[in-house]
């Protein structure tokens, strides 16, 4: 890891050769992450548990107490700064440290309320410093995965798959989704998952048109759609998977629906390729959902990248648009939802290679 954490400074470093700032400031707990190796994490959008400094020469983790011993232990390659008063105290002696004339910081994390505490804390203590916003820097890195960050996603996606396997054989109507997404969340994390990648979404009947449902206390019903949209964080990378499945015998609209999703799905992953745009990739999709009279019923992005977030880039989307690359995984996610009937989304991760994409799930279910 060591080893791995160095190479991934090296090219950041590279990047602040080119750029118009000296130092960047890293916030963003996937980042830190990314090129620490600290898994400290944030407890909320104004809570951190620490920051990284990084110039041509140094590389300074900044925390508080809580995170120390674990800074030392986790980031070996840092210099670890202990405060006791919060990260804005500290940035003019910090940035003093480092020679700084010009602050890069990720505009996407730090809130206005933080912005204005460093710029008045920089405007007394050190007026000559310039903060300048940045934009997916580090993410622009995160979007190539190596060799061992693919093990991590295939591993996190296995143990998703096993945990729905297993639910799969013990599923019957009159089960809440409440109490389905319960079970799915107990064996994750049983099943050795740090932590879900996101809550679960178990929706039936109506409730699968909701294409972000959150579990209610609705009894599955048989003979009806039933979405599953779940994944597991382990060794801090994710997966995310969606099902729709039916107990007994699915209706007319199923029958027509869920072919088109798969078609539509399998089109997609196709064409995937380096150099073709994700714009392009979520079109093919959206066509063919449309030529068979669904359109209207499909309203969000075909996929989105997955690592150390979720979400992340790159985006299958029609407003994103970005050239694919050898080693980006994303997500293929086609649905078609339906008010008052319900919905069905086939969502199933694949990494880009040089021949095409190749599906990272195991499970055919």
């Amino acid at each position: 890891m060591k080893g791995l954490i160095a190479k991934r400074l090296a090219t950041l470093r590279a990047i602040l050769q080119r750029v118009e700032y000296d130092t960047i400031l890293i916030l963003a707990a996937e980042n830190r992450r990314y090129l620490s190796g600290f898994t400290g994490e944030d407890g909320q959008l104004d809570e951190s548990a620490g920051a990284l400094f990084i110039t041509a020469k140094d590389q300074v983790l900044a925390t508080d107490s809580r995170y120390a011993l674990q800074a030392k232990h986790e980031a070996p390659g840092f210099d670890i700064l202990c405060y006791d008063k919060g990260l804005a105290r500290s940035l003019a002696s910090i940035l003093s440290a480092l020679g700084t004339e010009r602050l890069g910081f990720e505009s996407s994390r730090m809130s206005f309320h933080q912005f204005q505490e460093f710029n008045k804390r920089l405007a007394k203590e050190r007026p000559l410093v310039k903060m300048v916003p940045t934009e997916n820097v580090v993410e622009g890195l995160r979007m190539i995965k190596d060799a061992r960050e693919l093990e991590a996603i295939r591993s996190a996606l296995a143990l998703s798959e096993a945990v729905f396997e297993t639910l799969c054989t013990e599923l019957c109507p009159g089960i809440s989704e409440k109490q389905l997404a319960w079970t799915m969340e107990k064996e994750m994390r049983e099943s050795g998952a740090e932590s879900l990648a996101f809550p679960p979404i178990v929706a039936s009947g109506p409730n699968a048109a909701l294409p972000h449902a959150v579990p209610t206390g609705r009894l599955v019903e048989k003979d009806e759609p039933l979405l599953f949209d779940w994944g597991a964080r382990l060794n801090g990378y994710c997966s995310d998977i969606s099902r729709t499945i039916v107990l007994g015998k699915p209706d007319s609209t199923f029958q027509k629906v869920y072919p088109v999703v798969r078609d539509a799905q399998l089109k997609a992953i196709e064409s995937i390729r380096p150099g073709i745009s994700s714009q392009e990739v979520d079109r093919i999709a959206r066509d063919h959902i449309a030529a068979k009279g669904f359109g209207e019923y499909f309203g969000h992005s075909l996929g989105h990248g997955v690592g150390l977030a979720t979400h992340e880039k790159p985006y299958l989307s029609v407003t994103r648009p970005m050239k694919l690359e050898v080693g980006m995984v994303t997500t293929v996610e086609p649905g078609i939802y339906i008010p008052g009937w319900g919905g069905v989304r086939l969502e199933n991760m694949v990494v880009v290679e040089p021949a095409g994409a190749t599906v990272l799930n195991r499970s055919t279910l």
